[in-house]
């Protein structure tokens, strides 16, 4: 059918044959349980009351009691959608009959299939469709519709996934959490229909809800969120499950951005803007949309905690803080109403301890949880513990516990806010019936807590539209000037400065300069290390001296003198950003200076982004403390810092070429403004590494190693005053 693009548009992608074809056809159907051929075909036989089936093997002429065809060719009808499952070198031969015959749609099993990029080509060409190839297959409950190994029961999760088996598993953990699954679709080298494709086909599948995707790269990296996007706005949250968060990608950046940068905060980024939630396992993803399925988002991160153990409840308080909910003390009239209906000793304020109350009452779960529900203190609840146990250890409890539990369903209907349970008889009776009626229940605190964690982070962030920010720009070169030269057409400020290359335009200079002044090669990206910045120049003469060892040790080129920061209680950050050539512009702002990338505080999010955004940034940095003043010290201005960090990432917006990189570090923050004082420009393609003499090639290292130590630098931290300023 066709599919709506981001814009509302219908657009006939072709990947309606996968959705409720006529008639389906298995090539390598097999009668054997042990092969992928008899799965496949056993699946697909369920839906022969809504469509016709055909199975084609040479090997049998009877299949689970159905007739088997040696051929596509000997069957009774041209199949709209073929799932071939044959040895590899047979698929080419088998999709080219298929494409023949009229196939509009084609679902490879088969893994290793040669040239298979060629062989999507030659479908595509044909005007069909292609899943895989190395796929386990597809599953759709509106209109059973099941190729694939395994069993789904039906349900409103929709999970696409690069790896069948991670599918799979996913599948099992949400079954096991009461979720089932209404479209599973396994894209497997996607070398026709991609995994974006498939998310953009969700937004008209009306059974699902949310959505689980667990992906092994981003190629397609913004078409996929942007996807994301559009899902989240029409109602249809995505867990994003992803591998290959390691940090070697980061060994060969570049800049200090992109060293301080894990692939992993670039996928968190594109989440946060797209309105997305990343998991870090399989089953975290089925307990994250088993809450997200079951109940509204909470309203916030304040969770009501409620245990009949008092050790219980503080492990559960601990987890819940540790996945950054808030457990707040609940307020006097609830606390109050609490202490009369509880024994004496119970805890009253967050966590609330039964101290007993529920053995002796079973109620008293239910009257607790639901003055909690209504109190308004809390946006959630988490009932931790023994219930669900009862009827499963005392069976004359079965009745009671189950009745309760109907209640505790309905109260958390009622007053619309999630309850979830984690139980110490979580496969038990009473634990299938919440999860029947809307409570989902977990084994483990842990699980528990992280996918409460996991729907609050869906209510702080809703997605935002990454607005197109104009004139395009494409900048040459490399290093400072170039550098400064953008940052200053886009609002940065920098001291004045002068490019000096020879004794004569270092006395100019200083004739129109204020001292003390800086020195820097200007096409150095690590200028400390390379001893190429001598700070503290207090007239013309030191900063011709400088300039002449300078040149000695480094070589000709181009040099800069400039008015040195001498401001007081001054903290050096780092602004800067980047064309990721699958995610976009990205803007990151942290601690800065040499030892930014000791700190490694900074935090990155997807440009541009406006005021609001760059305070939140700011806000999260573990040095946030720093900035606002500590031990005495007078606060910065964080206002000049948001607009230096709105200013960057509009530029890095602007940028048409993937892999540049823009960064200014430091950008040195006093509590009368922001200046930078050193900045790189990398552009895709330099042939000169970033610490490499102009006119030498990367690697050449001859006279870029200082003769002499560098001079040393005091660095500013929270006990040292910085009167001077210090380059990366």
């Amino acid at each position: 059918m066709p599919t709506r693009d981001h814009s509302g548009a219908t657009q006939d992608n072709g990947l309606d044959v996968f959705h409720d074809p006529a008639s389906v056809a298995v090539v390598g159907a097999s009668a054997n349980p042990a092969k992928w051929g008899y799965w496949l075909a056993r699946g697909a036989l369920r839906g022969r009351s809504r469509r016709s089936v055909h199975l084609v093997t040479r090997r049998s002429t009877r299949i689970l009691g159905v007739p088997a065809a040696a051929t596509l060719r000997d069957l009774p009808e041209v199949p709209e959608l073929v799932a071939v499952c044959v040895p590899a070198a047979q698929v080419g031969p088998v999709v080219e009959e298929a494409l023949g015959l009229g196939v509009r749609g084609l679902v490879g099993i088969t893994a290793s299939v040669p040239d298979e990029r060629r062989l999507a080509a030659r479908v595509t060409a044909a005007g069909a469709r292609l899943i895989g190839p190395s796929s386990l297959g597809l599953f759709d409950a509106a209109s059973d519709l099941q190729i694939t190994w395994g069993d789904f029961p039906p349900g409103e999760l929709a999970v696409i996934s690069q790896s069948g088996q991670v599918g799979s598993e996913i599948a099992l953990h949400a079954q096991r959490s009461g979720v089932g699954i209404s479209r599973f679709v396994s894209v497997g080298s996607q070398a026709d229909v991609t995994a974006a494709d498939l998310l953009e086909d969700l937004l008209g599948h009306d059974r699902t809800r949310a959505v689980g995707v667990y992906l092994e790269g981003f190629q397609d990296g913004r078409r996929l969120f942007d996807a994301m996007r559009a899902l989240r706005a029409a109602g249809k949250p995505v867990l994003l499950l992803a591998a290959g968060g390691s940090e070697a990608g980061a060994r060969a950046a570049r800049s200090h951005t992109s060293a301080l940068t894990s692939p992993m905060e670039l996928v968190d980024a594109a989440c946060r803007a797209a309105g997305a939630v990343r998991v870090e396992t399989p089953a975290a993803l089925a307990g994250a949309a088993a809450v997200l399925l079951a109940a509204p988002l909470p309203a916030g991160p304040r969770t009501g905690i409620v245990s009949d153990s008092g050790g219980q409840g503080a492990l559960a308080a601990d987890c819940a803080t540790r996945r950054g909910l808030d457990v707040p003390r609940l307020g006097e009239p609830t606390a109050t109403a609490l202490a009369r209906e509880l024994p004496a000793g119970a805890g009253t304020t967050n966590p609330v301890d039964l101290a007993g109350a529920g053995e002796q009452d079973l109620g008293s779960y239910r009257d607790t949880v639901t003055a909690l529900l209504r109190s308004g203190d809390v946006d959630s609840v988490l009932l931790s513990g023994y219930f669900g146990r009862y009827g499963l250890d005392s069976p004359a409890l079965a009745d009671a516990e189950r009745q309760v539990a109907a209640e505790l369903a309905r109260a958390a209907r009622d007053h619309g806010r999630p309850l979830v349970l984690h139980s110490m008889g979580d496969d038990g009776d009473t634990a299938r019936l919440l999860r029947e009626t809307g409570v989902p229940v977990f084994p483990t605190v842990e699980t528990a807590t992280e996918a409460l964690a996991c729907a609050a982070a869906f209510r702080a962030r809703p997605g935002r539209t990454l607005e197109p920010v104009l004139p395009a720009a494409t900048p040459e070169g490399h290093g400072y000037e170039p550098a400064r030269a953008l940052l200053t057409e886009a609002g940065v400020a920098f001291p004045p400065a002068r490019t000096v290359r020879d004794t004569a335009d270092v006395r100019d200079a200083t004739a129109q300069l204020r001292a003390p002044y800086v020195l820097k090669a200007a096409w150095l990206a690590h200028k400390t290390e390379m001893g190429g910045v001598r700070v503290g120049l207090a007239g013309p003469d030191d900063a011709v001296r400088a300039l002449t060892g300078m040149k000695q040790r480094l070589g000709e080129g181009p040099y800069v003198l400039e008015e040195q920061d001498v401001r007081p209680d001054v903290i050096e950050m780092i602004v800067g950003g980047r064309r990721d050539a699958r995610l976009g512009p990205v803007i990151t702002v942290g601690a800065g200076g040499v030892e930014a990338e000791l700190h490694r505080d900074t935090v990155t999010e997807c440009a541009p982004v406006g005021p609001d955004e760059a305070r939140r940034m700011i806000a999260a940095l573990r040095c946030a403390p720093l900035l606002a003043g500590w031990r005495g010290r007078p606060a910065v201005d964080t206002e000049a810092l948001a607009e230096t960090v709105v200013a960057v990432s509009r530029l890095v917006a602007r940028l048409t070429a993937d892999g540049t990189e823009i960064e200014v570090n430091p950008l040195r923050v006093a509590p009368d403004g922001a200046l930078a004082v050193d900045a790189l420009l990398l552009t895709h393609g330099d042939d000169t590494t970033p610490d490499t003499k102009p006119g030498t090639k990367p690697g050449d290292t001859r006279d870029t190693t200082p003769a002499t130590k560098p001079t040393p630098h005091t660095k500013p931290t929270p006990h040292t005053k910085p009167d001077a300023e210090e380059e990366s």
